[in-house]
């Protein structure tokens, strides 16, 4: 490919280096996928409203989250098994970011470890935690991200209990992959990835095996994670986590107005509007189309984020003007990742700042805060399409 100029292309390299179970695991959403469809969908049914003869001259997408501040308000969201992606993954994406200047996120189902990924990097990355059964292991992770000095805790709400995607179970997703015939003739055509994975000693969940009770090793992991997701997840529990962190809290995974007042009077930092990517509860709106409504709700009393669907600096806009105060990637990072490594990554940012530094200018503003609904044209009742019936 002569020259990437979209995620599109960062994706089309992503699928030809990586092995086809580590591909689909990224790209894919629960059940009939109507979500993770519909995550992106609606970002193309919002326009934007073009003005001429304005001051474009000495632009800005510079921003702060949670108080830090960032290049644009654009982070890498947390995403499991990054590191089999490309090898090392997990510190390469945060190296890229950090680089970039703005925040990556460590996922508790992360290949590199917490340790791995701060002894390869100088400044502060977020760790974002799944609650599990197991309150030794809980605490103990909690303590060794306080430990590498993480600079917020992203608590993810929507994962107590994990939604069924028919590709993974299919593809026998595993970490390491497991040999079966299908799976050798699959990595042998990506021997790209392969001398990779040849050259770490990373192939497995590093906050996970040899830290967790009784998983000393890969074979004892998959029956431990299906146990370990705590269904009895609630306010108390995030209470007691939230005295144990201490620091900075995220809670993530926020898709409806009154849950969205609960964590803003629940005293969060931030909340992450999100539908896990269309990975959880297939049949469930898109983020874009809840964010207006949870922006209403409780828009002057915490930050408030956004991912799933983003995959261009126009739609990180359409966000911004919606009212969201920051963004998370998690998708379109990772096709940078499996398609070139930490160069790729890097690629991904710069090519969603460019769009949108160009958007932004093309929609008459020069700086990020000035973004509004003025800047959007969008179809009467698009957000009132849908509505709880009443009693």
């Amino acid at each position: 490919m002569t020259a990437i100029t979209c995620i599109d292309d960062l994706k089309r390299l992503h699928r030809a280096r990586t092995p086809r179970m580590f591909y689909d695991y990224a790209e894919s959403g629960s059940y009939t996928e109507q979500t993770f469809r519909d995550n992106c969908d609606d970002f193309s049914r919002i326009r934007l409203r073009q003005k001429v003869a304005v001051d474009m001259s000495g632009r800005s997408t510079s921003s702060k989250m949670v108080g830090l501040p960032v290049t644009m308000p654009v982070g890498l969201a947390p995403v499991g098994l990054t590191g089999m992606q490309h090898a090392d993954g997990e510190i390469l994406a945060a190296r890229a970011a950090e680089s970039f200047g703005v925040p990556f996120t460590l996922s508790t189902m992360s290949i590199c470890s917490i340790e791995d990924v701060a002894a390869h990097t100088s400044s502060p990355f977020m760790f974002q935690l799944y609650v599990m059964k197991d309150q030794e292991f809980l605490e103990a992770i909690i303590n060794r991200a306080k430990a590498a000095n993480c600079s917020a805790l992203v608590l993810t709400l929507d994962l107590q209990i994990l939604g069924q995607r028919h590709k993974d179970l299919k593809n026998g997703l595993s970490a390491p992959p497991k040999l079966t015939l299908p799976t050798m003739l699959d990595l042998a055509m990506r021997w790209r990835w392969g001398l990779g994975m040849l050259k770490t000693k990373r192939h497995s969940f590093g906050n996970i095996v040899g830290h967790a009770k009784g998983v000393g090793d890969t074979s004892s992991l998959s029956s431990w994670t299906a146990e370990q997701f705590d269904e009895k997840l609630d306010w108390d529990k995030i209470a007691r986590i939230r005295e144990m962190w201490g620091g900075k809290l995220i809670l993530k995974g926020i898709l409806d107005p009154e849950d969205a007042r609960i964590a803003a009077d629940f005293g969060a930092d931030a909340i992450i509007v999100s539908n896990h990517g269309g990975r959880q509860l297939d049949g469930a709106l898109s983020s874009i189309r809840m964010l207006p409504h949870i922006v209403k709700a409780v828009g002057d009393q915490v930050e408030i984020h956004m991912d799933s669907g983003i995959r261009s600096g126009q739609d990180v806009l359409k966000a911004l003007a919606l009212g969201a105060d920051a963004t998370w990637i998690g998708r379109a990072f990772i096709h940078g990742l499996g398609a070139m490594g930490e160069a790729g990554v890097t690629k991904a940012l710069e090519i969603i700042h460019k769009e949108l530094d160009t958007t932004m200018a093309l929609c008459g503003e020069r700086h990020i805060d000035d973004l509004g609904l003025h800047n959007l044209l969008i179809s009467n009742g698009f957000f009132e399409e849908y509505a709880t019936p009443q009693p």
